[in-house]
């Protein structure tokens, strides 16, 4: 199974990993995936390290599609795989939650089926580089009409040859959003992918294969799951570390009708526990949503423990149906121990 490693964004302050990367390169992980929120960009921090490592893909888990048009995203995509020796970016996009694509972005939220639709479909003209761009979708069309147009937008084509056939991989979840995955990316970063959910997921991602209609299945189909990795004695008192971020996400991330992270809890069995979360959060009790986060939840989601522990429980995700998995930590210890548990270097 390959690996990849989750630098995320940053804090307060910028804090890249570099060591941290060129050891995940060293030991023979796959891919270094950065984030964005509304802080540290998912972009700059790739462009960086495409100039401090060699092999190791670089991939944007996410760009959101509110921070950037399509035709900007392409190039940024285009820009770092020429500049990191071509063949090693992927585009890995997602539609973020209203309150940042509203309250950050100042962008409608939309439909976001349809606006993941174009944005793949203008970012793959562009790498192609056919013909000037046009595009007539539902949310998304170049040239663009509505509100303020001129009336002079003119169809172009990239003035830099790109790689056309740079990766896009979609961070979806819904029923809708997963076949859409299925159907036009390349790649697919699950939302509250755990071993066991493929029973789940595996008719939506067949049926988005039969509406692409060109022979994919998931032979040619990748899946990027992601695990919070820690290498500790304690078990109880690590899961007991991870339960702030669950209570921010599953309490707080999002409206209290409309929370991503929320749903997906409440699809893996802990329904009662997800109310109560967030219940407890809106209240400003926050210390109370954390302390009713469950154990098993955390334990689900994570690998954490001493080296053995980690190793066995490893091979449930091997056999999850996920093709590569991507190890969220700045652990040193724990890049090693993951390296071990999957073989890199047998």
């Amino acid at each position: 199974m390959r690996l990849g490693l989750s630098i995320g964004y940053s804090k307060a302050r910028m804090d890249l990993p570099v060591a941290l990367v060129q050891r995940a390169e060293e030991l023979g992980y796959d891919s270094v995936w950065s984030a964005e929120a509304y802080g540290s960009d998912a972009i700059t921090p790739l462009a960086y390290l495409a100039a401090v490592t060699k092999r190791i893909r670089l991939g944007t888990g996410i760009m959101q599609l509110a921070a950037r048009t399509p035709a900007n995203a392409a190039m940024c995509a285009g820009t770092i795989d020429a500049l990191a020796g071509g063949g090693r970016f992927i585009a890995g996009l997602g539609v973020s939650g209203p309150q940042i694509v509203e309250g950050w972005y100042g962008q409608p939220w939309g439909r976001p089926y349809y606006r993941l639709k174009d944005y793949v479909a203008i970012m793959r003209k562009i790498f192609a580089r056919q013909e000037p761009v046009t595009h007539d979708g539902r949310e998304i069309s170049l040239p663009y009409h509505g509100p303020g147009e001129a009336g002079v937008g003119k169809p172009l084509k990239s003035i830099l040859h790109m790689n056309p056939s740079i990766p896009i991989y979609l961070a979806t979840g819904s029923e809708s959003t997963v076949k859409l995955t299925a159907e036009i990316a390349d790649g697919w970063l699950p939302m509250g992918f755990v071993p066991g959910c493929m029973a789940e997921y595996g008719p939506w991602l067949e049926e988005g294969f039969r509406r692409a209609g060109n022979g994919k299945g998931l032979g040619d189909f990748e899946i990027q799951a992601s695990v919070h990795v820690e290498v500790a004695d304690d078990v109880k008192a690590t899961l007991a570390r991870l339960k702030p971020e669950v209570a921010l996400y599953v309490g707080g991330m999002g409206h209290r009708d409309k929370n991503f992270h929320k749903e997906q809890m409440i699809r893996r069995g802990f329904s009662d526990a997800a109310d109560r979360i967030q219940e407890l959060y809106l209240a400003h009790r926050k210390e109370e949503a954390e302390a009713a986060v469950p154990d098993e939840w955390v334990d689900m989601k994570s690998l954490v423990g001493p080296p053995a522990r980690i190793k066995q429980r490893f091979r449930a995700w091997e056999a999850s149906g996920a093709t590569a998995l991507t190890v969220r930590s700045r652990q040193p210890a724990a890049i090693d121990v993951m390296a071990e548990a999957a073989r890199l270097n047998a």
